[in-house]
């Protein structure tokens, strides 16, 4: 039989077109030859003979091949490899496997399915890569989260066991009052002010229902970020007594009231306020309310009040202004307000002034002291927040007092003194400047004794007819 394609033909075609030739033929194990092997497997195939030797070269060389270890692609094959029998067929043989897109393996062999391979390999390295890169990534951030956690719990550790130290440590000194219901145990002599002071809460001032003076114990735990002062754990004793059994006492509504019997003097030689102490006498427990239209004096009159009882032995003077000028607000300088707000702000923010000052001075005549709050004014608060104020007033039978000197147009009704003022006299400059018609006091007898209320009748019925 003769041959369909001549050696000279076959060893000019490319090792693709050779393999598909093979292919064709039947050729076994075609792909693991070289190009002159299979061009003699090819052209034996063809004549019909030689099929068993070609089979048998293609076994042994199969048995006596070294099993490949890794593939390539054909241009990083050695092209001075001592199986290529020559430089040109090396050359012809890495063209056709790279036009054809074959891997070959390092000792020659080609292998249809490596450019897949291949591929597959790459794409699962980069899979590999990011999922290692990834789980790099996963466990640093983990070490991180670790790390963070324990952190915080140190820290958490270390703020509880500086709490608890500072728990061990117990503050004692004298309570003073802010105007915003809060207060500062003073460590200092004397209730003078020290850098270690104490914060106690507004809650834990109304609960234990402490007072300006009040000598208190209790441990304390260390200032946190935003905090410049250690705070008050608890309150434990008060004035030396257990702070439970002091803030257990009859509820200040319930504690009887008598009539104002102590005369609180004014020793002043200012006409307006001898007129006042003469003419409507007050003392520890009235209510007095200082009333007149626009411009009549009623605010200089409640300053020159506050002035003459500041500084008084056992009595605790409360001034707080509300809906007032703002300029007089700077006039107040001696004694200092607890509490200031303008007629500028709100009816909530003017009603807590009020609330928090006579709060105050209920706890100092609940404990047997004596308080006087100075309100200016009730004008522009609610009514119903006008006679509570007012009516917490009292002389306690055995106990302390709250006296309130308030001022507002017109009387509210339930006062014990009204001072009334008028704004003509007071625009003629012609002092003092009462409405003797419109002032008075209820029982002044009780204050001044018989005698003395007789000499204030008649001196109102003298003022009256000139």
């Amino acid at each position: 039989m003769s041959s369909v394609l001549d050696r000279d033909a076959l060893d000019k075609s490319p090792l693709a077109d050779l393999h598909l030739i093979a292919d064709g033929l039947g050729v076994d194990g075609f792909r693991r030859m070289r190009k002159a092997e299979l061009v003699d497997a090819i052209i034996a195939r063809q004549s019909g003979d030689g099929a068993s030797t070609a089979g048998e070269e293609d076994s042994s060389a199969v048995e006596e091949a070294p099993k490949p270890r890794r593939r390539s692609r054909a241009k990083a094959a050695p092209v001075a490899d001592a199986d290529v029998e020559t430089e040109a067929e090396a050359e012809a043989h890495a063209e056709a496997v790279g036009q054809a897109g074959v891997a070959v393996d390092e000792d020659g062999a080609t292998d249809e399915d490596a450019p897949a391979r291949a591929r597959r390999g790459r794409r699962g390295g980069r899979g590999r890569g990011r999922r290692e890169d990834g789980d790099e990534s996963g466990r640093d951030r983990e070490r991180g989260d670790r790390d963070r956690e324990h952190g915080d719990r140190d820290r958490e550790r270390a703020a509880h066991d500086r709490e608890r130290s500072a728990e061990d440590r117990v503050a004692e000194g004298v309570v003073e009052l802010l105007g915003n219901g809060s207060g500062f145990i003073r460590l200092g002599p004397d209730g003078e002010t020290t850098d270690g002071d104490v914060y106690v809460s507004a809650a834990q001032v109304k609960r234990c229902e402490l007072v300006t003076g009040d000598r208190v114990a209790g441990p304390v735990r260390a200032p946190r970020r935003s905090e410049r002062f250690p705070s008050l754990v608890r309150v434990d004793t008060i004035n030396g007594s257990p702070a439970d059994e002091v803030a257990e006492g009859t509820k200040f509504e319930d504690l009887p009231a008598t009539w104002p019997t102590e005369r609180l003097a004014l020793g002043s030689e200012d006409v307006t306020l001898k007129a006042v102490e003469w003419l409507t006498p007050f003392g520890k427990g009235s209510r007095v309310l200082i009333c007149g239209g626009p411009r009549a004096g009623k605010s200089e009159l409640a300053r020159d009040i506050a002035e003459a009882l500041a500084g008084r032995d056992g009595l605790e003077l409360l001034v707080v202004l509300a809906g007032v000028r703002p300029e007089e607000i700077s006039d107040w300088t001696e004694p200092a307000p607890v509490a200031s707000v303008s007629f500028a702000g709100s009816p909530d923010a003017q009603a807590q002034a009020v609330e928090q000052a006579v709060e105050q001075g209920r706890r100092v005549a609940a404990r047997g002291g004596d308080a006087v709050v100075l309100i200016d004014s009730l004008e522009y608060v609610a009514p119903q927040l006008a006679r509570r104020a007012l009516g917490a007033a009292r002389n306690i039978v055995d106990g302390g007092s709250l006296t309130v000197i308030a001022t507002a147009p017109v009387p509210f009704g339930g006062e014990n003194t009204v001072v009334a003022l008028d704004a003509t006299l007071t625009a003629l400059r012609h002092f003092p400047a009462l409405d003797l018609a419109g002032s008075g006091t209820l029982r002044a007898d009780a204050l001044v004794g018989e005698a003395g209320a007789d000499a204030i009748a008649k001196a109102r019925a003298e003022a009256a007819g000139s």
